[in-house]
Formats: C-alpha cells, structure tokens, sequence
C-alpha cells in the first residue's frame, strides 16, 4: 500500500508540476500588457520600462519561474511596485485589486469549499441512496419514480433549477434569505440558510447523474456470478447487497464522483454566478475579463490541485474497494 500511495503521489507531483509550467506559459502568451493595465494612460514609455524592470519582467523566463514557485514556498520580495514583501505561499499581485492574490484566495476560497462539499454531500447521498433503491426495487413504483427523477434532473440545467428556487423560497414565499456567504464560525443558522439553495441545485442535478450511474452498476453487479454464488450459500440480504454487490457496484461511482467534486472546488461558476456569491469561480472570471494575469494564474494552479487531490483520494478509496489496484 505505501509503494502504491508513494507512486500516486509521484504522478500527481509531475502534474501539478507541468500544470504550473503551462499556466506560467500562458501568462507571457496573453496579448495584454500587464504593466499599461497597472500604470494610469499618462504613462509615458519610459516610467512603463521602470515597471516591467521592478516587477521583473525583463529577466528570463527561467528566472520568473523559479521565482514565482519559490514565493509559493518561501515568499518573496515583490518590489515596491506591487505592495514589497510577500509572505508564503506568495501567489502574485493583483494588478487590478493591488492586494496579494493569495489574500484574494483566503477570502474567496471558502466560499467555494461551503457551496461544494456539503452539496457533494447530499448528492452522494441522495443520489447513490435512490439508485440502489430502484436497482433492488427493479419495475417497482420506487424504480419508475427513481427513473422519472434522473430524466428530470438530466433535462434541466443549474441556472433554471436556481432561478426557480430564489423565485419560490426568496421572493415569493420569503422563507429564507437572499443567498450569501457568512462564516460558519461567526454563524452556523446564517451560513446555512444563505447558502442552503446552493446545496439544493447542486444536489439535485448531480444527484440525478448518480442515481442513474448507481441504478445501472448495481443491476449489472446482482447479474454476477459472485452474487448468485453469496446468494446459494444462504448469506442474508444485507450480506449480499452491501458487503459484496454494493463494494463492486460503487467503484464507478468513486471515479465520477472525484472528478465532479475536484472539478466543482476549482470553481462552481454558475453556481456563483446564479446565486449572486463571490467565490473562486466567480473571481476566475473576473480576472479573466480585467486581464489581472496573477489572479488568472492562481486559479488555474488551485483548480489543478483541487482536481489532482480528488484523483490521488480516488486511487485511494479503489485500493481500499478493490485491492488488486495496488498491484498495477
């Protein structure tokens, strides 16, 4: 087990490595000047040559890099052109907001974790839960209304399920309060109820994908020789569904499950977006649409951990299903 973590963690080094250099690439490749966006238009040529030369834009690009990755670790001295020292993990200065990124980062990012992982939650549960249900319930009432609910969720999209639930619960019958963030330390029922339509849209969508995924894996799993063979030497139900159909049927599950909530933490945009909430989506956009290159950089490397971690825990979680994945 610890060879098999070992070269996972590996992997996701190298990745996160290449998806460093790439984003590092991508900043010198946008058409924008990241200095005539910082100076005021009365800039004349020679005050904007002392800025790329303080921000040190005229070094090598060999010399950039490793500077900015050693800030991400250590820190570093910015100059006096974009705010001077900047403590680890140092991520940049915003040329737009003229604040540290990584200050941007800690106020927004936990915006984006309180959206994402307690909807993952309830898709996970509400999901799984209807598609084992209608898998053991097969022709049954449960499997026709389990069915009906993954065609609905499938066939609606997040920012006309959230449109109707601002409109119904906040608008009309005024039962909770237009979405927003605040701290689950300052206030849990306040946390809760600004982001609880958030949790609901996603868990709805998602949750429709998931019990279709679950509904089929299990269907094909009872079908197995090893189900019938449980079934033969008179193991109860709960045995035979949960200690061995469930475990085969749920490693499916695993994988897309990762990946949808790696890919939500990097960024629930139209969540964001929808509900009005300024989390690290939100923010990637804006940095897109005011060319704040730092900040464009910094969510690309955090979107790319988030989804790098969700692997490696998947690869984890299939060792522990499934132990002849540690052998590869």
């Amino acid at each position: 087990m610890a060879r098999f973590l070992v070269k996972r963690l590996l992997s996701a080094t190298l990745t996160l490595f290449a998806v460093s250099v790439l984003s590092f690439l991508m900043f010198f490749a946008l058409p924008r000047d990241p200095v005539s966006g910082m100076c005021p238009k009365n800039c004349n040529p020679e005050r904007l040559e002392r800025v790329r030369q303080e921000l040190g834009l005229r070094d090598p690009l060999v010399t950039q890099y490793a500077g900015y990755m050693k800030g991400i670790v250590t820190g570093r001295d910015l100059g006096s052109a974009q705010g001077g020292r900047c403590d680890a993990p140092c991520l940049g200065w915003s040329y737009v907001t003229n604040e540290a990124v990584s200050d941007t980062i800690a106020r927004v990012l936990p915006v984006t974790l309180s959206i994402v992982i307690p909807a993952a939650v309830l898709w996970l549960l509400l999901g799984v839960g209807l598609g084992m249900v209608s898998a053991l319930r097969r022709g049954t009432w449960l499997d026709r209304l389990a069915i009906g609910f993954s065609l609905t969720g499938a066939s609606l999209q997040l920012y006309f399920v959230g449109a109707v639930l601002l409109l119904v619960f906040v608008y009309h019958l005024r039962l909770l309060p237009v979405p927003s963030y605040t701290s689950l330390f300052d206030d849990p029922l306040k946390w809760a109820s600004g982001l609880v339509l958030a949790w609901v849209s996603l868990a709805f969508l998602f949750s429709a994908i998931y019990a279709r995924l679950s509904r089929a894996q299990m269907l094909e799993t009872l079908s197995e020789d090893f189900v019938r063979t449980a079934r033969a030497k008179g193991l109860t139900k709960p045995k035979v569904y949960g200690r061995h159909a469930l475990r085969a049927a749920i490693t499916p599950v695993v994988t897309i499950a990762g990946l949808d909530v790696g890919g939500a933490l990097g960024g629930t945009v139209i969540t964001e977006t929808t509900f009005g909430i300024q989390g690290l989506g939100r923010t990637a956009v804006d940095a897109v649409r005011a060319g704040d290159l730092p900040t464009i950089m910094a969510t690309v490397l955090i979107a790319a951990v988030f989804v790098v971690l969700a692997n490696v825990v998947v690869d984890l979680l299939y060792a522990a299903i499934d132990p002849r994945v540690r052998l590869r």
